[in-house]
């Protein structure tokens, strides 16, 4: 039985590729040149904010995301950014009785960007509202806390195998990969995500025939 599903953001529901211009302009280097050291840092296992060093030694990624802000160059989100499956899969999942929930590593403001989209979903949240990030357990003991159900009847729904997959199911939880994006890309052939997964998938429309019968 599946009680809830929780998803998260970047790659997931978003089209961050917006967001990495947006920061490849920042640090002062091309699209291709940050999405390719970007992509290194990703294929070795490691944090998305190291590749900032690769630019600029030091980066201190909190406090130039407030320079930005204060540049008037912040984070933006609109539907734009949405992938063309979210509002009906999510619309379709909660039509379907399920509890549906938004919850990644992103900050506060980039909640409220989420939630004035006014999506089809019962609750968002990140982790800088949190003050707990992925893939800490901590952070899924906090979904497992928000959504209805025990843990065994929630489904998280990410890209990522460290970051989302396999926490998830350390927490008890089931999860979904999704094929998309560098990361989702990158796993979804994986031995160890896809022995771990519960369901490896192209698009967020097949979650609702694959979890409404659960």
């Amino acid at each position: 039985m599946v009680s809830a599903v929780v998803f998260d953001v970047g790659e997931t529901l978003l089209d961050d590729s917006r967001e990495w211009r947006a920061w490849a302009d920042w640090v002062g280097v091309s699209p291709h040149t940050f999405s390719t050291v970007l992509g290194a840092v990703t294929a070795a296992g490691r944090d998305n904010a190291e590749t900032f060093e690769y630019f600029r030694p030091g980066f201190d990624l909190a406090r130039e995301r407030q320079l930005r802000e204060e540049a008037g160059r912040g984070e933006q989100i609109d539907d734009s950014d949405l992938y063309p499956d979210v509002r009906p899969s999510l619309a379709a999942l909660r039509a379907g009785g399920l509890w549906v929930g938004v919850a990644g590593n992103q900050t506060p403001r980039a909640a409220q960007l989420l939630r004035a989209l006014d999506l089809p979903v019962d609750y968002v949240g990140t982790s800088g509202e949190w003050g707990v990030a992925k893939p800490n357990p901590g952070f899924f003991e906090r979904v497992v806390e928000v959504a209805p159900g025990p843990a065994d009847q929630i489904v998280y729904v990410g890209d990522h195998r460290d970051n989302d997959v396999l926490p998830a199911k350390a927490a008890g939880l089931r999860a979904a990969l999704i094929r998309r994006g560098p990361w989702g890309y990158l796993w979804a052939d994986d031995p160890v995500a896809r022995e771990s997964a519960d369901w490896v998938i192209d698009s967020l429309a097949e979650l609702p025939a694959l979890l409404l019968d659960q």
